[in-house]
């Protein structure tokens, strides 16, 4: 176990084997952290925080020459707030902000400048990419791929193996630097399992997108889109609408 003398370490925080913790770190009181974790520089962890095995929280991003996308300058700590569950072999990345009560399952990677907010589930193995917002009780399920400069509003419903997009020139051509733009889910958007999102793309509030589809034109508010590519096939039913659930009464 390797601690920072500056450490910040709060009364009833448990430790595993092989715990580093570097300077001027803060753990909230009646945090659990795994074996193996690894805790980078200035990185805040509320109160009741569970980390798993082998995660690494704060990791500084590596910037390539050849990236299309500039890298962030004003980078900040990795922020946790209270009760967030973090799985096994995470990495959440210095600049990264979480929400109370968050959930970030086994394998996931959350980037630098990602804000995700409370009682959002991240799942197993989900991607989410540089300068993104991902709202409040959103469900990102396995797999998920969330490319950088997305916006996910609250409500959000995004299921397995979905796949976004923010490059329409596939990395040929100066032309691409110029346009640089994910997805926009607006509020209680949903997306089917195995879909793909093409850049720029806006699914609307309640606009919902069928498995399997290719997103090519934005997606109107209240209507389901199916097919390659995806085309208005009807409205959202009634009874599925954030006003009708019973969660939200």
């Amino acid at each position: 176990m390797s601690i920072s003398p500056d450490a910040r370490i709060a009364l009833g925080v448990v430790m595993g084997d092989n715990v580093v913790i570097e300077a001027d770190v803060a753990v909230g009181e009646g945090s659990i952290l795994g074996h193996n974790v690894v805790i980078r520089t200035g990185s805040r962890l509320g109160r009741h925080v569970i980390v798993g095995d082998n995660t690494v929280i704060g990791r500084r991003p590596m910037h390539s020459v050849r990236s299309g996308i500039p890298p962030v300058t004003d980078e900040q700590p990795c922020e946790i707030s209270d009760d967030v569950q973090i799985g096994c072999s995470c990495i959440l990345y210095a600049g990264a902000s979480i929400g109370q009560r968050v959930m970030v399952a086994d394998l996931a990677t959350v980037r630098e400048a990602v804000t995700i907010g409370e009682e959002t589930i991240v799942g197993r193995g989900v991607s989410i990419e540089n300068r993104c917002t991902i709202g409040k009780r959103c469900k990102l399920e396995t797999n998920t791929y969330i490319t950088a400069y997305s916006d996910l509003e609250d409500d959000v419903f995004v299921a397995p193996m979905v796949a976004t997009s923010n490059d329409n020139y596939m990395a040929r051509g100066k032309e691409r630097f110029k346009h640089f733009k994910g997805v926009t889910v607006k509020r209680g958007g949903r997306i089917g399992v195995n879909a793909t999102i093409l850049p720029g793309r806006i699914i609307a509030e309640e606009g919902a997108v069928a498995a399997g589809s290719v997103v090519t034109h934005d997606v109107p508010a209240g209507v389901i889109v199916v097919g390659n590519p995806a085309h208005v096939f009807r409205d959202v039913p009634g009874d599925q609408l954030l006003e009708n659930q019973e969660e939200n009464r």
